[in-house]
């Protein structure tokens, strides 16, 4: 079979059990993405093997993503995330903290892991979140714009800084001193960038460009910029270290 039939032969099957598995979680009064996330498992690798050009359909799935992020941003307020920073960075900071604390101890006390370096690589990753889920299962309960929801955005928002910080360190745990110190500068400084540059587009540089975009009253000009927004701010955060997501979340 031709690779791009191929292709659209896997997507029709992740759509189609995407859509199978929204509708029974709709039905058990679940979260629809916890439906999409099953529906995925089952054709997929780990399911009964459906799916053939699988990094294609990774691929695709990546941009879904961005642009549910996107979309996502779109209707939340960073002016109402600044009501919540302190605890967002307290408590977002605390709970990364004593998850690779907690995860690196008990690891290595059971034998889970050879190594404390590997421990605390384990507690890394289960320190983090999906972001696209957890602001997804917001967006449907309508609890984005509560208290507790821009509190969880906020730690989100932490934990996806968190990553590029995670990036650069993990990878020198095994390394001395000096080498995760250097380690652990560049990641700051990234972080660093990263923020300085989000304020200037946001007040300077990306305004501007969507009121000329607007002057042209071409909505597909319009739409065809917006998009090309979304995925170079995505794709400069995957750069800098963090992730696709954040990117196309602050877009």
């Amino acid at each position: 079979m031709q690779e791009d039939f191929r292709l659209i032969v896997d997507l029709v099957l992740v759509l189609a059990a995407a859509a199978a598995g929204g509708l029974f979680a709709s039905l058990l009064r679940q979260p629809v993405i916890l439906g999409y996330l099953l529906g995925g498992m089952v054709v997929g690798p780990a399911g009964l093997g459906l799916i053939k050009e699988l990094i294609q359909v990774e691929t695709l799935a990546e941009f879904g993503v961005a642009f549910l992020l996107f979309a996502l941003g779109v209707e939340f307020s960073f002016a109402e995330l600044q009501k919540v920073k302190r605890i967002s960075l307290g408590g977002g900071g605390l709970q990364i903290t004593l998850t690779i604390a907690i995860t690196a101890i008990t690891s290595v006390a059971v034998g889970w892991v050879e190594s404390p370096a590997q421990g605390v690589f384990l507690g890394a990753i289960l320190s983090l979140s999906s972001t696209a889920v957890v602001l997804k299962c917001l967006m449907e309960r309508n609890e984005g714009r509560t208290s507790h929801g821009q509190v969880m955005l906020g730690i989100l928002v932490v934990q996806d800084l968190a990553l590029g910080l995670m990036l650069a360190v993990l990878p020198a745990l095994n390394q001395p001193v000096e080498a995760i110190g250097m380690a652990v500068l560049t990641a700051l400084l990234r972080i660093g960038l990263f923020a300085a540059g989000a304020v200037v587009a946001g007040i300077w540089i990306v305004p501007r460009l969507l009121r000329y975009l607007a002057k042209t009253e071409s909505k597909e000009l319009f739409l065809l910029g917006v998009v090309v927004l979304a995925l170079s701010i995505a794709l400069l955060t995957e750069y800098l270290g963090f992730s696709i997501e954040m990117g196309a979340f602050v877009a």
